[in-house]
């Protein structure tokens, strides 16, 4: 069983199926057996309807089977290698430390597995989405919901919703920012051709002209080189930027999902016509509907990346 991690991880709680027991139709029976079988009746459909509803009585309820995994009586849970902060904390998805590697969990408890029934496996991103069998049951690396994948793939709802994000260096004119008025006169570096560019001129709108480079790989060199005070990047690519290319860099801040109309959403991937789609979708339901998932959004990718929202 995975270490408990020390921090918020949302308690998610996972009733179990209950069975109501059959009452008699003996006719010969007293009435006071009568009576005693239908309070029995009573209290056993009063311990049903207490009962919490997990996703697998939900996915059940509709006719799919949260079982028919690749090995009897596992969920087999793949991500990258390696897998990066704050979607793994230390390339090691089995603690539930990092947002991917906490949301994975808490779908696979609200599936019905217990910890001790998740393994995990690796996979290259590009190998995930191809056509054919797959060696997990399920998949999640950031991957963008698109109706051209699912063509191919099965794509559960989304479990998280991306906008924009800023990079900058200790120091910089954009730092401290809290407000879009607190960017106006920072000068911005982005991609042609990229919705970070459109959010840049059509959001936040700043004093100075943008920087427009050819590829991410001229934004950031740029950035390195203080030619310019901040760059924007979608919330995962800039995650990766600060944490691993550029020395001294951090996410400032990222804005809101309903920001600027340039939102990117992650879902799980599965085989083609999974059996397990259907579990997974619910699982997500649920975790949205009581607050878990925000509650995990918040905790792995706010407060742990010092990335506060900006508001407009």
């Amino acid at each position: 069983m995975r270490p408990q991690p020390t921090r918020l991880l949302p308690a998610i709680i996972v009733g179990s199926l209950v069975f109501a027991a059959c009452g008699s139709d003996d006719d010969a029976s007293s009435d006071d057996a009568s009576e005693s079988t239908e309070a029995a009746t009573d209290d056993t459909t009063a311990t049903d309807d207490s009962a919490p509803a997990t996703a697998a009585d939900d996915a059940a309820s509709s006719g799919a089977e949260c079982t028919d995994t690749i090995e009897d009586g596992v969920l087999t849970i793949a991500t990258g290698e390696p897998a990066f902060f704050p979607w793994v904390i230390d390339d090691d998805p089995t603690t539930g430390e990092g947002f991917e590697s906490a949301v994975a969990y808490a779908v696979a408890d609200e599936m019905g597995y217990a910890d001790d029934s998740v393994v995990w496996v690796r996979t290259t991103f590009d190998a995930a989405i191809q056509p054919g069998a797959k060696d997990f049951d399920v998949n999640l690396q950031q991957f963008s919901i698109t109706d051209e994948r699912r063509e191919t793939i099965d794509m559960s709802l989304p479990y998280f919703t991306s906008n924009q994000a800023i990079v900058a260096l200790e120091g910089s004119a954009a730092e401290g920012a809290t407000s879009i008025a607190d960017l106006k006169d920072v000068k911005f570096g982005a991609q042609a051709g990229t919705t970070s560019l459109d959010f840049i001129n059509d959001v936040i709108q700043p004093t100075q002209e943008t920087f427009v480079y050819d590829d991410n790989v001229g934004a950031k060199a740029a950035l390195e080189a203080n030619q310019i005070d901040a760059a924007v990047f979608d919330l995962p690519t800039a995650l990766f930027v600060s944490a691993v290319e550029i020395d001294g860099s951090s996410v400032i801040g990222q804005f809101p999902a309903d920001s600027g109309g340039t939102t990117d959403q992650f879902g799980f991937v599965l085989e083609k016509d999974s059996p397990l789609t259907s579990c997974v979708d619910a699982a997500l339901q649920s975790l949205t509907d009581d607050g878990s998932l925000d509650a995990l959004t918040q905790e792995w990718l706010s407060d742990n990346t010092g990335a506060p929202v900006i508001s407009e």
